[in-house]
């Protein structure tokens, strides 16, 4: 699953894991634990599963632990499902990053905006296009924060970088989108990258993105690929019911704290009896009364 193209449809199929990574009681990375929860994963019908990235925590790891961690799920799960793992920060960073991923046995890279900066649409074509020719993987590029991209550089990025497969957007413009898809079309697989992707999923789907990452994956997996059934078949009935009962109650917990966006995830999992564990500073884990909110509203679709 390391052609470029494979890849792309592949990951298009269905539903994509960006999966928790666990800490210790020290916030050490927990091998066992994480490979316990891939195993789980995998074995539910998702078509990519994306280490270290944002749900995964991965803007708290060394750059030694995103490579363990990538290592791992590959070991781990990597004859199942084709593992995508994360690039980020400085240029030179994320060229080293995307040939550690290609060393590791990944099967393409999510690049993530550079750290800190912000730069011009020209920049950010040198930094994405540096990344892809520094490996032979597939490359998705995430627009969103300092990183937002335009219809006419996702054209010339699309053009200059032959592996260049997919575009995750974090903004969720619409009008912007919709360029985008207008001016290059099926060339790219297109990401839907926002928090809680599910509650965007069945408008952007008209404007062809036609996956996500679902976060809700990792501790509803049922739930979430029932979820994203819906989308895909446009039932906005089940749709739009499964968001007033779970979805936009979850949202509810999500928004009382910035950050929370990975915490409840992790919560999600203890609330399943999945033991997600603590997440690292500056993020903070959810109060008690919050945590049982959560548990009463899983226990709700169990």
């Amino acid at each position: 699953m390391t052609n470029p193209a494979a890849l792309a449809d592949r990951l298009a199929s269905g539903l994509l894991s960006f999966p928790v990574t666990h800490f210790d009681a020290e916030l050490r990375f927990d091998e066992d634990r994480y490979r316990a929860h891939l195993a789980w994963q995998a074995g539910f019908d998702v078509a990519g599963l994306f280490a270290a990235g944002g749900t995964g925590e991965g803007f708290s790891l060394t750059p030694a632990e995103i490579d363990q961690v990538v290592r791992v799920a590959v070991d781990e799960v990597g004859g199942k499902v084709p593992v995508v793992a994360p690039a980020t920060g400085a240029t030179a960073v994320s060229v080293a990053q995307a040939r550690a991923a290609e060393a590791a046995g990944a099967s393409g890279v999510l690049l993530f905006p550079p750290y800190l900066t912000e730069a011009g649409q020209r920049g950010l074509v040198e930094h994405v296009s540096a990344v892809c020719r520094a490996t032979g993987l597939g490359v998705i590029v995430y627009s969103r924060a300092n990183a937002v991209l335009t219809d006419v550089t996702v054209a010339e990025l699309a053009d200059r970088n032959p592996n260049l497969i997919g575009l995750k957007d974090g903004v969720g413009d619409v009008e912007q989108l919709t360029r985008t898809y207008a001016r290059v079309g099926d060339r790219l697989l297109y990401i839907g990258g926002l928090p809680t992707a599910e509650t965007f999923a069945l408008p952007l789907l008209q404007l062809g993105v036609t996956t996500y990452s679902s976060a809700l994956f990792n501790f509803v997996p049922e739930f979430a690929l029932k979820f994203y059934a819906a989308v895909r078949a446009q039932d906005r009935t089940a749709v739009y019911g499964m968001l007033r009962d779970f979805v936009i109650p979850y949202l509810d917990i999500r928004d009382r704290e910035r950050g929370y966006a990975v915490s409840i995830v992790k919560a999600g999992l203890t609330a399943v009896g999945r033991d997600g564990g603590r997440v690292r500073p500056p993020l903070t884990d959810l109060a008690d009364d919050e945590l049982a909110r959560l548990t009463a509203l899983v226990e709700r679709i169990a």
